[in-house]
């Protein structure tokens, strides 16, 4: 791969947050590692890439655990630094990428920072009459869902929400708004294309209607 065409970015590894393109994750950044990630991006462009950590490696947080390759750059919107050094922010997801590299650790810098590619998002005009019928089944999944596990909401889901909303982000908001777990949503967000991550997502939420169905009453749990 032609190293020009890849970027520095720092990295924030989690265990249990996927950050998709488009759509907006609250952060809360406490150790000093992270503390510093924070003053040295807020001066600069504002941009973190989120990765997750393989979830055999979950007890090795404190260290620099591996991580799977494809993550997601994101920018932050908004930012509070808390009276102790603490960070609260607001990441909007921009693109998908993938880490082709780590730079070695300097005694100066606490946080891990990688040579990262970015990844389009393909999507053929061949495909979209079947992601319009893949779109359809995950909106009455969704509005299935919703109304069985969500019984105690004041209003009934309404499909309109989605009304107007693109493919693109349409498909980015469902995969993050259901609590799959983090390997699943993983999976969703290295679907290399975006008819692709269609199928996974309905083939997800059909797996969680029939879950559902198999158990009367439970389901999954919105964030």
């Amino acid at each position: 791969m032609d190293m020009s065409e890849t970027e520095l970015l720092p990295i924030f590894p989690l265990s249990n947050v996927v950050l998709f393109p488009r759509v907006k994750t609250p952060l809360h950044l406490f150790e000093p590692r992270y503390r510093q990630l924070a003053r040295e991006v807020l001066k600069g462009e504002r941009r973190i890439g989120m990765v997750v950590v393989r979830p055999e490696h979950a007890e090795d947080m404190p260290g620099n655990p591996p991580i799977y390759p494809i993550g997601c750059a994101g920018l932050i919107t908004e930012s509070q630094r808390l009276p102790d050094g603490r960070y609260n922010l607001v990441l909007l997801g921009e693109h998908r990428v993938r880490v082709v590299g780590e730079l070695p650790p300097d005694a100066s810098r606490l946080y891990r920072l990688a040579r990262v590619a970015r990844l389009e998002e393909p999507y053929p005009d061949a495909e979209r009459e079947r992601v319009g019928r893949l779109r359809s089944a995950i909106i009455e999944d969704v509005g299935l869902l919703v109304r069985h596990t969500q019984t105690e909401r004041s209003h009934p889901f309404d499909p309109a929400l989605f009304a107007g909303v693109d493919d693109e982000t349409f498909v980015n908001a469902v995969s993050n708004a259901f609590a799959f777990p983090p390997p699943e949503k993983q999976g969703l967000l290295e679907a290399d294309s975006i008819p692709e991550r269609f199928a996974r997502l309905a083939s997800s939420l059909s797996f969680q209607r029939l879950e559902l169905e198999g158990r009367r009453g439970g389901g999954p749990r919105f964030h």
